[in-house]
């Protein structure tokens, strides 16, 4: 296969996925004597067990075991960063839902009615669910952290124009459309698990540790992901541990898949925030100074959160050239489930805070929020406040080029035209630009491996420590094995994902799994292709360097041989040459200082520039989306039909954090929308033809082959959607009041357009706060 050709293969596990052929978890054929599982989970927020009694439900039909914090061999405990998060309550629960007891029973219906048996006495205490609340008694993870540039105070004091606010930043659900499960089972004392995680090694370090067993007597392998998007890096851990723990126990092969409720109900979201932000800026609307405030709430325990803010506070200034900006931000414990990983891993919330001050300095200044944008832009080598520089800069380019496609100053010339003769339906747009790192913030997190054999008949294995979730990975890694060899990518199987042959794997996150396993695969696949041109330049008595291989014909300074692939591959089996090749890949020139906030974090940073036109009909709340036209840089795609598929899907799910998916918590910490009926996702009508223009003359120095990363990227696009319903309402009521609230619902919008309702809206959320969570029950 030439390079183009293959650059337009599209997803190569679509027609398994569309035939249903594609086998999770719970599609490999059950074995004998299997066990299924339920999870009581805790009844109350916060609260102190007095007593459980299990005998009813031990007795229940079907049951084989009840087990609790008590049956554990090893420790009750599997925070991945730091030691404060129970497998068990034992004897505190720390939100509603978290893991009591689990019942083992021959059916997931007899499970499901023992759980109904289990009689719990709580001590309830107070719940804590605002972040602002707990850090100020003192709840906060870790310490707070600082990054900072320039003398933020002096230049506020030489700004023209100051300006303060709040914004009050919502979760988000993951829906995969697989629940969490996992499927576990003992075999000559080691314990084999079967789970859905983006994250092996963490399900494996995990359960080790709850068995009390060394690593390599934990094997867990992961097939394929019904959708991940974060929430399966971490929180996948508890479930494949519950599973392992059952197996262990009984010396039964367990599997335990939680229902949609459940699954709402026991796993974490994308953290919400209470950001403050103040932002001076120079007669002619240039920022000179901008500082923000962020509490994060990261629920009960750790997990994940204190990376989460560590990329909040390095997206804080956005795509924007701040030289003096003051970004704090503390992770504050409440008795809300474990907040954890969401695609864009606090980018998105960081960034929403400064287009929010944006926004406000537009209307303030009287300037489209556009033009605003435009003043501030990043450009090449601009040092960002963590101290790193940027090089091959695409923001300003991109924004330049989506000014010639859409003519800003001529559609809001017609937006404000059709707002003068409309009354109550009124027209918005905005524009949002995105600047956003890849890498793994915690350095050491950025190193892969891969296992690549080719067999004598020319086909070939390939094993990473990539997990495949609907992104397109295996077809990527299949792509770059394809390509590095010369040959078709059906020559290619991706095996799945497996803890014992790849070791010490990082999760699939980040946006990074391409750049690391795939780069992993083409040393890899280079090692294999070495030996087979050391063997034929003795061959053909040539130098190997005027050796290729192109279509699957060995070619000689260019023109072809009569050595085909599988020729090839059988001579060099004869001449006993190695056809199997492991490579390790850690991304190169990284660094970072804790202590400072500052160095190179990022092996790249990806841009892009999208605009949105919105319609509203004030009157009822009720609004349409327009029009979306995109100019994103991909630097040297691999797919080009993945990589739109995934700028598409990720915009779908950034529009969605802002329009449609409101989770919400009541102060009790119980979750009110706790289901698919009540929480609203964006489907296909909900969205416009999307116009997408791909940059690609801007190929990564650190991606396989010139790949930018696109899974999480786009959805910060999102964001540019509720600026556009903003601009709307304002048209209709200049003098409103509208609190950078999130997301923009049609309830939220129907009642900001009057006054004194809104800010109402904002109080009730603090104190009675919209973040929630629900019980241990069915």
């Amino acid at each position: 296969m030439d390079k183009v050709s293959q650059r337009d293969i599209g997803h190569l596990d679509a027609v398994d996925h569309v035939r249903g052929k594609t086998a999770y978890v719970d599609d490999v054929l059950p074995p004998a004597g299997l066990l299924q599982a339920a999870v009581f989970g805790g009844p109350v927020a916060h609260g102190r067990i007095l007593s459980l009694d299990l005998a009813a439900a031990r007795s229940a039909p079907g049951v084989v075991a009840v087990l609790t914090a008590a049956d554990i061999p090893g420790e009750n405990q599997i925070g991945p960063v730091l030691p404060d998060e129970p497998l068990f309550a034992d004897p505190e629960i720390h939100f509603r839902g978290m893991p009591v007891a689990l019942v083992l029973a021959t059916s997931f219906e007899a499970a499901v009615l023992a759980r109904r048996l289990i009689k719990i006495e709580v001590e309830e205490l107070e719940p804590v669910v605002d972040p602002k609340i707990a850090f100020e008694r003192g709840m906060v993870i870790d310490q707070p952290r600082t990054v900072e540039r320039g003398d933020v105070d002096a230049a506020f004091a030489r700004c023209a124009q100051v300006i303060e606010g709040v914004c009050e930043i919502a979760g988000q659900e993951h829906v995969y459309l697989e629940t969490q499960r996992a499927r576990a089972w003992v075999d000559g004392g080691a314990v084999s698990i079967l789970s859905s995680t983006q994250g092996p090694y963490g399900v494996q370090k995990a359960a080790a540790r709850v068995l009390g067993l060394p690593l390599h007597q934990v094997e867990v392998d992961v097939r394929k992901l019904g959708g991940g998007f974060g929430g399966k890096e971490d929180q996948a851990s508890p479930w494949g541990c519950l599973a392992a723990l059952g197996a262990w126990v009984t010396g039964r092969p367990v599997e335990l898949v939680l229902s949609r409720a459940d699954d709402m109900l026991m796993t974490g979201k994308r953290h919400p925030y209470h950001s403050e932000w103040k932002l001076g800026c120079d007669a002619d609307g240039r920022i000179l100074a901008f500082e923000a405030k962020h509490y994060q709430n990261a629920g009960a325990s750790c997990d994940l959160s204190l990376g989460v803010l560590g990329r909040t506070l390095l997206h804080s200034t956005g795509s924007y050239a701040i030289e003096n900006a003051r970004i704090w931000g503390a992770s504050c414990r409440t008795h809300l489930v474990p907040f954890t990983a969401f695609r864009g891993f606090g980018g998105p919330q960081g960034m929403f805070v400064i287009e929010s001050a944006i926004a406000a300095l537009a209307e303030k200044l009287g300037l489209p929020r556009e033009e605003v944008q435009r003043r501030n832009l990043l450009g090449e080598g601009f040092t960002l406040p963590y101290g790193q520089s940027l090089v091959r800069a695409r923001a300003r380019s991109t924004f330049e080029r989506l000014a010639e496609k859409v003519d800003f100053a001529a559609t809001g010339e017609r937006i404000a035209a059709f707002n003068r003769g409309s009354f109550h339906v009124k027209k918005g747009m905005a524009v949002m630009p995105v600047c956003f790192g890849i890498s793994f913030t915690a350095t050491f997190l950025n190193q892969a491996g891969a296992l690549l054999h080719v067999y004598g008949d020319g086909s070939i294995s390939l094993s990473s420590g990539g997990v495949e979730m609907g992104q397109g990975l295996s077809s990527n890694l299949a792509l770059v094995a394809a390509q590095a060899l010369g040959v078709s990518p059906s020559r290619v199987r991706v095996e799945s994902t497996n803890t014992r042959r790849i070791a010490n794997m990082s999760a699939s996150a980040a946006s990074a799994t391409t750049l690391l396993n795939g780069n992993a695969v083409l040393g890899a696949a280079e090692k294999v292709r070495a030996g087979l041109f050391e063997l034929m330049a003795k061959e053909l008595g040539c130098a190997a360097g005027e050796l290729s291989i192109e279509n699957e014909i060995l070619h000689r300074a260019g023109a072809p041989t009569d050595w085909d692939w599988p020729r090839l591959v059988r001579h060099a089996y004869l001449g006993r040459v190695a056809l199997s090749a492991h490579h390790f890949f850690a991304t190169p020139k990284l660094h970072w200082n804790q202590d400072k906030q500052k160095g190179e974090p990022f092996a790249y940073h990806v841009y892009g520039t999208a605009f949105f036109e919105v319609t509203i009909d004030c009157l009822r709340g009720r609004y349409n989306l327009d029009a979306v036209k995109i100019v994103h840089d991909l630097g040297r795609p691999l797919s080009r039909q993945i990589d739109r598929g995934q700028i598409e899907g990720a915009l779908a799910q950034g529009i969605g954090w802002m329009t449609l998916e409101d989770l919400v918590f009541d102060k009790k910490g119980n979750l009110l929308s706790k289901a698919l009926a009540s929480y609203k996702v964006p489907d296909a009508d909900f969205l416009p033809e999307i116009d997408l223009e791909l940059v690609e003359d801007t190929p990564s120095e650190a991606g396989p082959y010139g790949t930018k990363a696109v899974g999480e990227p786009p959805l910060m696009y999102g964001i540019g959607v509720y600026f556009a319903l903003r601009a709307a309402l304002r048209a209709f009521a200049p003098e409103a009041p509208l609190p950078f609230t999130t997301p923009m619902t049609p309830e939220r919008v129907l009642m900001s357009t009057h006054e004194g309702v809104a800010p109402g809206a904002v109080a009730l959320r603090r104190e009675e706060p919209a973040f929630a969570l629900g019980g241990g029950g069915d």
